[in-house]
């Protein structure tokens, strides 16, 4: 195959078919491009006649989203692949297997998840994923303590730190989560419905502090390696299993950036229930279901993450002195729900939508799941620096959906 070129489906079958040991010889391979995301190409392979399936996943060197007029590296496709396995060695079996890495063509031969829904999908469908907390909250948990100045020699991990510099993807992060969305950016994206409640963000200094201090923290906090864009669309579910796709956005950054994903895009299904439950019942439990994930994944975290610490900690200082993993915990919640806030405001004025809200065909009950969730999110952005508990913020929410 050539130098680098966006991949036709007939190429991406005869690469499929090249992988060593795979495919039957002479497979009549079929191939679909599925991709529904901002970035890449993805293919999905199949043999019928072996039942054998793999995903190709192709960075595109420009966000699909907008086109070509927004450049992109294509370097974030070495980032993903190498990020992929390392979580793979650190997470075992909570990410896609990586079967090949093709830096010319910057493509990534890994694992098939057809069998899983995307998670997203399945909230909106009234799913319930009952190993979902247990499972983010070891993921989590395991790739952020092992590669950071706890868990890893600190000089090992600043070289690390080189390998994962992921400027343009960041760069993203910085302006769509922590500036657009609190002024008057073309690069917002909200209904004329909600005008009034964007131009109040635009006018809010006491937020844009809060807001100025979290993207600090994201500009140059290099805790551990994130995997940088922990949403529900980015994580494939069944009751029983859980696997954690898509980490392009990989960057050393601050823990709770992740944890704050997780929570933000729990709490916008949440806000989105003003449609996707039948009834106030219905829907007041399925909204139970969704705080009582959000808690069990903070705590479950906090469990894990302290466990690993007691027992592969390397930093002396950290590991012995009376008071600090109290402290450094209480600062990743308070991080967390930061970033949450962060991240649900701008999945409501920004320029990327979420379909747990946008698909909601009633513009009456679409405004009042947006206002909900901006309700939501500016609550934590404020209170993030006082936060003493997950339960503050899950009480907060309730509270508002009450209303």
């Amino acid at each position: 195959m050539s130098a680098y070129h966006p991949l036709t489906e007939q190429e991406a079958v005869q690469i499929a078919g090249s992988l060593e040991g795979f495919f039957p010889a002479g497979a009549a391979l079929q191939c679909r491009e599925i991709g529904d995301g901002n970035l890449n190409l993805v293919f999905h392979i199949t043999d019928p006649a072996s039942g054998k399936s793999l995903i190709m996943k192709q960075a595109l060197p420009y966000a699909k989203v907008v086109g070509e007029s927004w450049p992109l590296t294509l370097d974030r496709a070495r980032i993903e692949s190498e990020k992929l396995i390392l979580e793979g060695e650190l997470a075992p079996g909570l990410v896609p297997v990586v079967y090949k890495f093709d830096a010319e063509l910057s493509l990534t031969i890994m694992e098939d998840l057809s069998d899983h829904v995307i998670m997203r999908q399945g909230l909106i469908a009234g799913t319930r994923y009952p190993k979902f907390a247990d499972d983010i909250s070891t993921f989590i948990a395991r790739t952020l303590f092992f590669t950071s100045d706890l868990g890893m020699n600190q000089q090992d991990k600043k070289n690390r730190v080189k390998s994962f510099i992921n400027p343009e993807l960041c760069k993203i992060t910085e302006d769509l989560i922590f500036d657009d969305p609190y002024t008057n950016s073309p690069n917002n994206s909200f209904d004329p419905a909600i005008r009034d409640a964007a131009e109040a963000l635009w006018q809010d200094n006491e937020l844009h502090l809060e807001v100025a201090i979290l993207r600090e923290k994201f500009l140059t906090n290099a805790q551990a390696l994130l995997h940088g864009d922990l949403h529900t669309g980015s994580v494939f579910v069944t009751p029983a299993s859980t696997k954690v796709i898509d980490p392009e956005f990989a960057y050393y950054g601050p823990i709770g950036f992740d944890i704050g994903a997780v929570i933000a895009n729990l709490f916008l299904n949440f806000a989105g229930q003003e449609h996707w439950s039948a009834d106030q019942r219905q829907r007041n439990d399925f909204r139970r279901y969704l705080t009582d994930t959000v808690r069990d994944v903070w705590n479950l975290f906090d469990k894990k993450f302290r466990a690993l610490w007691d027992e592969y900690g390397l930093d002396r200082i950290a590991s012995t002195t009376p008071g600090y993993k109290d402290y450094y915990m209480n600062r990743l919640l308070q991080d967390a729900i930061g970033f949450a806030g962060c991240k649900i405001v701008r999945r409501i004025v920004g320029l990327a939508h979420v379909i747990d809200i946008d698909r909601i065909p009633d513009a009456a009950v679409r405004e009042k799941a947006q206002r909900l969730a901006l309700t939501i999110g500016t609550s934590l952005i404020r209170n993030n620096r006082t936060a003493q508990s997950i339960e503050e913020i899950i009480d907060a929410a309730l509270s508002e959906a009450g209303k």
